[in-house]
C-alpha cells in the first residue's frame, strides 16, 4: 500500500510541474501527516477481534492503516488499509493476545504516527443456546464445563457449575469448593460484560437465577467464563455462554493472586482503622 501510495505522489507532483509552466503558477507539495487517531478500542469476539476508533476530521483523510503486534512495544506489522474507522480482525487465534495501533493516511501518501492508545485483546470461544436439566429430574445433564463445552452430570469432576430447581426455584450451583461465582445483573446482551470485577464473589454454594441476567465464573483452575440466563422452564435452563481459554486473562479476569492481595490489603487497612 506504501509503494503504490509512493507512486501516486509522484505523478502527482510532476503534474504540479507542469501546471507551474503552463499558467506561471505553482502548487507547494502536501507534507503534512493527518492527525494520530485517537480512541481506539477493542471488542473481544470468537475467532475475530473488532477494533474501533474515533473518525479523523482532516479535509484531505484516505483512510486508516490497521496494524497488529505480539507486544506492546514490539514492532507493529501492517494487517489491513481500511476508509471506515473499524475493522474486524479475524486472522487471530483463540487464547492469544494481539496488540492494536492504527495512524491515518491522506491522498499524498503522508501517514501519522501509530495511535498512542494501549489496545490489547484476546478472542475467546462462545456459544448460544445452552441446556441444562434440573438434576432431580435429569441428572445426567445438569452439570456443565466451559473449558470443553459439554453438558456432563453434575456429579462429573469436570463440571464448572450445575442446574438445579427446587420448589420452583432456578438455582446455579458451584460444582468445587474452588469455584467462584456471581451475579452481575441485567445486561442486554452477554457482551455487556468484557471484565471480570475484583469483588462480588459469594461466599454460598450456590445463587438464584433470573432471566436476562449475566452471571461470571471464575474456575477452579483459573480460567473466567460467563453465562446470561435466556430462558428457565419449568425444568431446564437456557443460556448464553463465553469462555476464556486463556488462564488469568485481565481482559476477563483478574488473576487471583491479585485480588487475594487487594483483599488482604483491604482487610489491613479495616484493622488499622
Amino acid at each position: 500500500m506504501k509503494k503504490r501510495t509512493k507512486m501516486i505522489l509522484l505523478i502527482g507532483f510532476a503534474s504540479l510541474l507542469v501546471g507551474c509552466e503552463e499558467e506561471r503558477r505553482c502548487f507547494r507539495p502536501d507534507y503534512t501527516p493527518p492527525a494520530v487517531p485517537r480512541g481506539v478500542t477493542s471488542v473481544t469476539g470468537n475467532w475475530e477481534v473488532y477494533i474501533s476508533w474515533y473518525p479523523n476530521n482532516d479535509q484531505d483523510l484516505a483512510g486508516y492503516n490497521v496494524y497488529v503486534g505480539s507486544e506492546p512495544e514490539g514492532y507493529y506489522t501492517l494487517i489491513a488499509s481500511t476508509p471506515s474507522a473499524n475493522f474486524v480482525d479475524r486472522d487471530v487465534l483463540n487464547g492469544e493476545t494481539y496488540y492494536y495501533a492504527v495512524s491515518a493516511y491522506d491522498y499524498s501518501g503522508n501517514e501519522s504516527e501509530l495511535s498512542f492508545d494501549l489496545v490489547f485483546d484476546t478472542p475467546r470461544p462462545e456459544g448460544w443456546g445452552a441446556r441444562l436439566w434440573d438434576l432431580h429430574i435429569f441428572p445426567n445433564d445438569a452439570g456443565y464445563d466451559f473449558s470443553s463445552q459439554l453438558v456432563l452430570p453434575y456429579t462429573d469432576s469436570r463440571a464448572d457449575i450445575f442446574f438445579e430447581i427446587d420448589k420452583g426455584i432456578p438455582f446455579m450451583w458451584r460444582a468445587t469448593v474452588n469455584t467462584d461465582i456471581q451475579d452481575f445483573g441485567y445486561t442486554t446482551s452477554i457482551d455487556d460484560v468484557d471484565y471480570a470485577p475484583e469483588f462480588g464473589w459469594i461466599l454460598m454454594d450456590w445463587l438464584e437465577l433470573v432471566a436476562g441476567h449475566t452471571y461470571i465464573v471464575w474456575t477452579e483452575d483459573n480460567h473466567f467464563a460467563k453465562f446470561r440466563v435466556i430462558q428457565v422452564g419449568s425444568n431446564f435452563l437456557t443460556f448464553d455462554w463465553a469462555y476464556q481459554v486463556d488462564p488469568g486473562n485481565p481482559e476477563l479476569k483478574l488473576v487471583r493472586e491479585r485480588i487475594q492481595k487487594r483483599n488482604s490489603e483491604l482487610s489491613e487497612s479495616e484493622s488499622v482503622r
